[in-house]
């Protein structure tokens, strides 16, 4: 038995397709930055703040981290709807996200703080630096050049992961593709021109990391391993 491929079947859907790739970047795009915001508070908390936020922080992170995706996207768009607190799907698509990898940021983050040594924030308290420069550029930035390569990985998974809202309704690029396999019921074409659409973003998002490297750790693009 032998099987004929045709991608073109698949490929006129494009339009379609390049909506779905759009709508992925765009959810990254939010989550990476709204999830880098919480997860860096949350780290803070964990590491300096008061005992009852540490333990509050704690059990976000242990939740999130033990418990899919999927259902915290189900929890937080439909189980939401159903107390009257509606949110557009998008919304809800990126608070699932936010909240998701806002907990494995929060590790991450956790690691690079911890990694500073007291000598250095003893070093910056004699040259009488307020508190608010110490915590940013002795602490938050050197944590955060440690960990960047992981921070990097990270979000290069969140958005393979958003693939799963796909079955919450989000019209992201593996919802679209299964309105082509509908159209088209070329599933097997339609697989691998995802997965290869799929490699690209990822390309897209290691190389704008590579170079938000470059800009944001001089030193790292000094020694040629802004990642």
């Amino acid at each position: 038995m032998s099987y004929e491929f045709d991608f073109q079947a698949v490929l006129q859907h494009w339009p379609m397709l390049a909506h779905g790739a759009w709508v992925t970047l765009v959810l990254t795009f939010w989550a990476t930055i709204a999830g880098f915001v919480v997860g860096t508070i949350c780290a803070v908390i964990r590491t300096g703040g008061p005992v009852w936020s540490q333990r509050v922080v704690a059990a976000y992170v242990e939740v999130i981290r033990n418990t899919p995706l999927l259902i915290q996207a189900y929890f937080l768009i439909f189980g939401l709807a159903s107390t009257g607190m509606r949110l557009p799907i998008m919304a809800g698509a990126v608070l699932a996200l936010v909240v998701n990898v806002g907990a494995y940021t929060t590790e991450v983050m956790r690691a690079g703080i911890e990694s500073i040594k007291s000598g250095q924030l003893e070093a910056a308290d004699c040259l009488g630096l307020s508190r608010r420069q110490v915590f940013m550029h002795v602490v938050l930035r050197p944590a955060m050049e440690r960990v960047y390569p992981s921070l990097a990985s990270l979000y290069v998974l969140l958005m393979l992961g958003s693939s799963v809202l796909s079955a919450v309704g989000v019209e992201e690029l593996f919802g679209t593709s299964n309105r082509v396999q509908s159209a088209t019921y070329r599933n097997f074409e339609v697989f691998i021109v995802l997965g290869a659409v799929y490699l690209g973003l990822t390309a897209i998002m290691r190389a704008t990391f590579w170079l938000l490297g470059l800009v944001l750790f001089p030193r790292r693009r000094k020694l040629g391993t802004p990642l």
